[in-house]
Order: structure tokens, then sequence, then C-alpha cells
């Protein structure tokens, strides 16, 4: 005798443990004012979303500048020390400049995406240097 209950709360388990990935992984560092000028934008203080959630790419992404203006997905995956990531927590971040030649500099090197103090706040504790992401350009 088949108990359509116990097969619909199984598919249900399996769908909610499992999780299908859309984006690249990679690393987020942070960095803190003087934000300008930016390799994309020079000294337009209007390249800066409202929000303050935006960031400078790193290497892997910069594309000789055709990352300028992206907009990103990120969330934090892992860090470190366990805790360390806001669960639930996806932001979307527009890339404003180049990570290499930033004026001030990332908390990390080598990261992929390096966020605004506002950003990298927002899925993390602000006091880690870096976190492993889930990224995605929308």
């Amino acid at each position: 005798m088949s108990k359509p209950w116990l097969i619909i709360f199984i598919f249900l388990l399996i769908q909610t443990l499992s999780h299908l990935s859309y984006g690249d992984v990679g690393t987020a560092a942070h960095y803190s004012p003087p934000y300008i000028p930016t390799a994309c934008f020079g000294n337009d203080a209007s390249q800066f979303p409202s929000s303050n959630l935006f960031a400078a790419a790193g290497e892997g992404i910069w594309d000789n500048g055709a990352s300028c203006g992206r907009q990103y997905l990120v969330r934090c995956i892992s860090a470190a020390r366990p805790g360390t990531c806001n669960p639930g927590e996806t932001i979307q971040i527009r890339i404003v400049d180049r990570a290499e030649t930033s004026v001030s500099r990332p908390s990390s090197n080598g990261a992929t995406i390096v966020l605004s103090t506002t950003a990298f706040g927002a899925i993390a504790n602000p006091s880690a240097a870096s976190v492993n992401i889930e990224f995605q350009q929308v």
C-alpha cells in the first residue's frame, strides 16, 4: 500500500536540502572610503548607487574595463570562521572600480570582488577580511 503523503514529504525534503547554483564562486574582500576617483567613472559621485551597494572588480572579472557598470547578485556562502556569513542575504551590487588600482586598498588581496563596507556588512560580519561568495551577473 503506497502512502502518497510520504512520497510527497520525501520529495519536498530533497528539494529543500538540495540547492542548485546558477552563479560563479569566488571571494569577496572589502574596502573603505575614499572611493574616488575610480577606474570606471573618475570623480563622478553619481556613479555610486544610493544604497551604497557597490564594488571594485578583481582581475578575474575586470574584463579590460568592460565590467564597469555591471551588476551582480552576491551572497556569502562560507568563511574561515563559522557564523561569519549573514544567512539568506543576497545583495545586488554595481561595479564602479578596479580593485588593483582602487584608491583604498582591499582588506584581502586577490579577491574576485571587493565590496564597499556597506555591501560587505550586508552579507557578512564586517570584521572578516574575506569570505567565499556566490555571484551572478544580472
